[in-house]
């Protein structure tokens, strides 16, 4: 398992110490919806010798990599294949009623950028695919060959909050025409060629516009915006969840969702909070917590995270 140990788990310390009080109990499960490598999970599975562990995933090929690595844990351990806003589907497949804790760690994982031939990342040469997935149909670039213009400057808007949507988005669908967009390097030098000068020193033009097909192609922000409430739901009372977040749109979606369910509905003015009123989760955190320096000088992917974290007080009216 060479592979694994080159990917070290983000804020994993942290990630511990925010779930240990939900987990000490015999027998409590622990779902993390965003398996990858197993690196979290294998810390976990040794911290808490009676945990119950269930890993989500929708990349088959990061599922064998995990299962390998986490065989030693035998039955404890169930690894499931599929998108995370089923969480609840699975734990009723599984007859879990409800769990202790919940983990996600969103965004594509480092064995997906590593791997060259995903085309994920635009700094390498690759074919247009950018699936989680690689049984699915719908790849980086059908979206460049099939969406209309409108389509285009939408998710470019939308999923990479790029300025230049507009220009780019009339420049591929004029090029495309001509020339089939097939693989990183042809985007990229169409990005570059749409870009004003002045502009290019503010950032590499490509990063916004795959960060957008990337979402797209594996509709993660409309998944998580499934996936939090059933995540929540899917909680004991004193079960707590973590979301590691890489992106301001996952953020907002993550923070949208935990300020909603820790927050009183009691009308304002009221002078006792009735019970029934009083929010069904506590924040563990203030705001959005970052990596500390060290980490962050000592693994990369660490230096855009926001860790938001919850525990829930009370079962739904």
């Amino acid at each position: 398992m060479a592979e694994n140990s080159l990917h070290t788990p983000v804020m994993l310390d942290r990630t511990l110490e925010l779930l240990a009080p939900a987990l000490e109990r015999p027998g409590a499960v622990l779902v993390d919806a965003t398996l990858g490598l197993g690196g979290h999970a294998d810390a976990f599975l040794a911290r808490f010798p009676e945990l119950v562990f269930v890993g989500l995933d929708r990349d088959p090929h990061a599922l064998q990599l995990a299962g390998e690595r986490l065989a030693p844990y035998g039955e404890r351990v169930h690894l499931v294949h599929t998108v995370y806003d089923r969480i609840a589907e699975v734990l009723d497949e599984l007859d879990m009623s409800s769990v202790a804790g919940v983990l996600f760690d969103l965004g594509v994982s480092s064995m997906q950028l590593d791997q060259v031939e995903r085309g994920f990342s635009y700094s390498k040469d690759a074919p247009l695919d950018m699936r989680m997935d690689d049984t699915s149909e719908l790849t980086a670039a059908r979206v460049l060959a099939e969406y209309d213009e409108a389509s285009l400057r939408r998710i470019f808007y939308e999923y990479g909050e790029e300025k230049l949507a507009p220009r780019y988005a009339s420049r591929i669908v004029r090029e495309r025409v001509v020339t089939p967009l097939t693989s990183s390097a042809q985007l990229v030098e169409l990005l570059h060629a749409a870009t004003p000068a002045a502009l290019q020193r503010a950032g590499h033009p490509a990063k916004r516009v795959f960060q957008a097909l990337r979402i797209e192609v594996n509709q993660e922000l409309a998944v998580l915006e499934r996936a939090m409430p059933a995540a929540l739901d899917a909680l004991e009372v004193g079960g707590r969840i973590v979301v590691l977040a890489y992106q301001s749109l996952e953020d907002r979606i993550v923070k949208r969702e935990l300020t909603a369910r820790s927050t009183s509905s009691a009308p304002r003015g009221l002078p006792v909070e009735l019970p029934e009123h009083r929010p069904e989760f506590k924040l563990l955190v203030r705001g959005a917590e970052l990596a500390s320096e060290t980490e962050k000088a000592s693994n990369s992917r660490s230096t855009p995270v926001r860790l938001r974290a919850a525990e829930r007080l009370k079962a739904a009216a």
